[in-house]
């Protein structure tokens, strides 16, 4: 009964149906304006001759492609991975979708995203800023609706959306010292570095020591990147060197697993012997042994704010002073840690 040489139309659809176009339309499209049987009869003969709604085509004619682009540092990273999923959940109830692409967290690579956002048809760009420099940001010529997120301010014309760095590491590393520690190793902190992630959560970390009084070696900061095996040997150096250390702040909950392995693999407990915080509270942090305390950054709060701003641009928001919006960390405690 199907139509492999010719593409099928929602005419021929109707027609196959017995029923108008409108009620095919409307069972397309959801509308609750149609009988179950009818419904159910207009499905069937949706299946048999294999039509298929031109989505392109559809938002086209309304001027739009239906495409959000996501640009971020690296795909390998869970958190990016689970924020493209929370977005996709969300613009999905608007219709949208949402195609990722990585810059490799370079100037270039942000750059090259805004730049040709609107060659590659997306209704707007969210984009995740590592490189870029404030100033270039002003200098960008675009009018495709775009949000930044990342994680240091950013004076632009553009709305951005930050996770609080700063004050999620300064939780996690104040509940470390208020249950007595006093040698919190770091594992990522960059201190003597611009408004990065990992210079923010080190600034996180010294305030901490700050408020408890509590003087900051800087021998217990390790530079490290941020996959699984970059925390695994930065505990391993750690206990080379022969520094002694009864708790680790990693900045982010990979390189705490990467931690957690070491600490086992030279037989030290955790938390008995040495307790253990990460930051990011990614899926599968519950599910370590023991589970990973960490922090969460606001997850749902982000991924609603971000869909929120990216909408209001889309169905023409007033011009205005870009908004940006700072969401709270909330500490996460589990078995890493002690109470």
């Amino acid at each position: 009964m199907g139509k492999p040489s010719t593409v099928v139309t929602m005419a021929d659809v109707a027609r196959a149906a017995g029923v108008s176009t409108m009620t095919v339309s409307n069972v397309i499209n959801g509308r609750p304006r149609v009988g179950a049987e009818t419904r159910e009869r207009v499905l069937a003969t949706i299946g048999e001759l294999g039509y298929q709604v031109n989505l392109a085509a559809r938002h086209l004619r309304a001027g739009r492609t239906g495409v959000i682009g996501l640009a971020v540092p690296e795909l390998e990273r869970p958190y990016f991975g689970q924020l493209a999923a929370r977005l996709a959940d969300r613009f999905d109830a608007h219709g949208l979708r949402i195609v990722t692409e990585r810059t490799g967290a370079s100037r270039e690579g942000e750059l090259e995203a805004v730049a040709f956002s609107r060659l590659r048809m997306y209704d707007g760009l969210i984009l995740s800023v590592v490189d870029i420099d404030p100033a270039e940001l002003g200098q960008l010529r675009t009018d495709a609706p775009v949000v930044m997120i990342g994680e240091r301010a950013l004076p632009s014309r553009f709305d951005h959306v930050m996770m609080d760095n700063v004050d999620g590491a300064r939780q996690a590393v104040g509940h470390l010292l208020a249950t007595g520690v006093r040698r919190v190793a770091m594992l990522g902190g960059d201190p003597d570095g611009a408004a990065t992630m990992p210079a923010l959560r080190a600034e996180g970390y010294v305030l901490a020591h700050t408020e408890a009084g509590v003087p900051v070696d800087r021998e217990l900061n390790v530079r490290c990147s941020f996959g699984l095996r970059d925390g695994y040997d930065a505990i391993r150096g750690l206990l080379d060197r022969e520094v002694a250390f009864d708790a680790v702040f990693a900045l982010t909950d990979v390189v705490a697993m990467g931690a957690l392995r070491a600490l086992a693999d030279v037989g030290l407990r955790v938390p008995d012997d040495v307790q253990l915080i990460g930051f990011d509270d990614i899926d599968e942090a519950p599910y370590l042994v023991p589970a990973l305390s960490t922090v969460n950054p606001g997850h749902e709060v982000l991924a609603d704010t971000i869909t929120s701003l990216m909408m209001a641009q889309i169905k023409g928001r007033p011009a205005g002073e870009p908004q940006e919006i700072v969401v709270p960390a909330q500490l996460v405690l589990r078995g890493t840690t002690r109470a």
